[in-house]
């Protein structure tokens, strides 16, 4: 069974935090369905005529060192700060190099105050600044993000792991004795 703050998840639901310019992160084990709720957001939001970018971590930062190579900085940067609602899924899944650190406080800092974002991770905040090269930059930027986000917290079993073949719950037959 799952275990969160149903009350804060409703409330995110209201998109209110979008309208006060504030953040979410979504924290929590694999497979708890943390990626479903961002994205559930995300399209409430389109709902509401926000636009909304959805973005995996590393696809994000690998999108930006792409940029760099062709000279799109710039316009991929605008993009990415100038977007209502910006879904950033599985961050700090694994170390960020220099150049991502520095994008992910460039990012946050320009967000600040005024757009979303919305974060899902495995990893506590605290934990981030273990997974970057710079801790200055990232604990400026994680700061900036704490201090104006709702954290929801999901715990349990992984549903994926729920959901593999052959493990019925309610078949005796499923688990021999």
């Amino acid at each position: 069974d799952l275990r969160y703050d149903r009350e804060l998840l409703e409330e995110l639901a209201t998109l209110r935090f979008i309208e006060a310019k504030q953040s979410a992160i979504i924290l929590g084990p694999v497979g708890v369905g943390k990626t479903h709720l961002a994205t559930a957001l995300g399209h409430m939001a389109i709902g509401r005529r926000h636009t909304v970018l959805f973005a995996r971590a590393d696809k994000l930062f690998h999108r930006l060192k792409a940029a760099r190579l062709d000279n799109s900085t710039d316009a991929e940067l605008r993009k990415l700060t100038t977007t209502e609602v910006l879904v950033i899924d599985d961050f700090a899944l694994r170390p960020l190099d220099a150049t991502e650190t520095n994008d992910f406080y460039e990012l946050i800092v320009e967000r600040h105050h005024t757009k979303t974002t919305i974060i899902t991770s495995n990893r506590e905040p605290a934990e981030w600044l273990t997974m970057t090269t710079d801790a200055l930059l990232a604990q400026s930027a994680i700061d900036r993000l704490t201090s104006r986000a709702h954290t929801l917290v999901v715990e349990g079993p992984s549903y994926r792991q729920r959901q593999r073949p052959g493990l019925d719950r309610h078949d005796p037959t499923a688990h021999p004795q």
